[in-house]
């Protein structure tokens, strides 16, 4: 039999993929031995400058904003997973322009993010002092007295603002607690898929709601949406929770309120800007709860949105 004598091709080079925050190090391993893999924060010019140029594929996080300068500065981009639920931060119509796929984890944190709302809830409402020495009896009756909740959760109405992916899991988990759980929303839920909520028009659910929840997404039509007037329409002692995007918060609105009504209170684990400085004008409040975007923040759910690599890379591979 005849061997062809043509030399064979070379080895096509492996695509160059930027990561740009931390990723689980079994996904960047993975990654890794398919691509040639480089980490590089956005702010780390001339370097991450250079690296745009050729890279092919970008994975990002939290903080790294696609727009429409960065995307003209990465000729050869094919594709933007976002390790995470929303895509806030990246510039999605830009994206379509420049024929770029974009990519995201929708489901991989909802379960921890449940779960921060339920304990930010039971926080606030559940008095939980640790003993760190021997008491007398005489304090030892006093800290149990100063402990005592006004109320439990099987009292209370819980009223979610959204009720989508998180929020109909939050629901669950409010009738599971035997709370009254109402919601409202933009779209028309199926009944198998409220969780058991009832819905109710915004100002009813304002009106009524001991917990008030938040669970919107980041469209810029959202921004600042719960403002003065939003607070207004509240109970005065609202326990209020976020854990959506920190934008669609009038933050000296919801200050002024809880100035006003001192048994209300507000668990915010989101911000604009993040991090914020000492002119946050809810530094300092004793009923304002403010916690660093933890929410999604336990291994397994880092861990879940890391493996958005596996869709990066059937993009590459075309």
């Amino acid at each position: 039999m005849a061997q062809s004598t043509s030399a064979a091709s070379p080895p096509s080079p492996r695509p160059l993929v930027i990561q740009t925050e931390h990723l689980d190090v079994d996904a960047a391993a993975w990654l890794a031995e398919r691509c040639q893999l480089e980490v590089c924060p956005s702010e780390d010019e001339p370097r991450f400058g250079r690296l745009l140029a050729e890279a092919q594929g970008l994975v990002i996080r939290t903080y790294t904003q696609i727009t429409p300068h960065l995307l003209a500065r990465a000729p050869r981009l094919r594709v933007v997973a976002r390790a995470g639920v929303g895509l806030d931060n990246v510039d999605i119509p830009a994206c379509q322009a420049k024929g770029v796929a974009v990519l995201s984890t929708p489901d991989a944190n909802t379960r921890a993010v449940v779960e921060y709302v339920t304990a930010l809830s039971l926080d606030a409402l559940r008095p939980r002092p640790s003993l760190d020495r021997a008491l007398p009896v005489k304090d030892w009756k006093l800290m149990r007295e100063r402990s005592i909740a006004p109320r439990q959760l099987s009292d209370l109405t819980l009223g979610i603002l959204g009720l989508g992916r998180i929020g109909s899991q939050v629901a669950r988990v409010g009738a599971a607690f035997n709370m009254k759980v109402i919601y409202h929303d933009l779209l028309d839920i199926p009944v198998q898929k409220r969780g058991g909520a009832t819905p109710v028009p915004k100002d009813e659910l304002l009106a009524h709601a001991d917990i008030l929840t938040i669970h919107v997404d980041g469209r810029a039509s959202n921004r600042d949406f719960a403002n003065a007037a939003f607070f207004a329409g509240c109970r005065p002692d609202v326990l209020f929770i976020n854990t959506s995007r920190g934008f669609v918060i009038d933050v000296h609105a919801l200050a002024s309120f809880l100035q006003a009504n001192p048994n209300a209170s507000a668990a915010l684990d989101v911000h604009e800007p993040e991090p914020f400085d000492q002119t946050y004008p809810l530094i300092g409040l004793p009923n304002a709860r403010l916690t660093a975007h933890l929410a999604s923040a336990t291994k397994t759910a880092h861990r879940n949105m890391s493996w958005v690599v596996r869709e990066l890379w059937d993009v590459l591979k075309g």
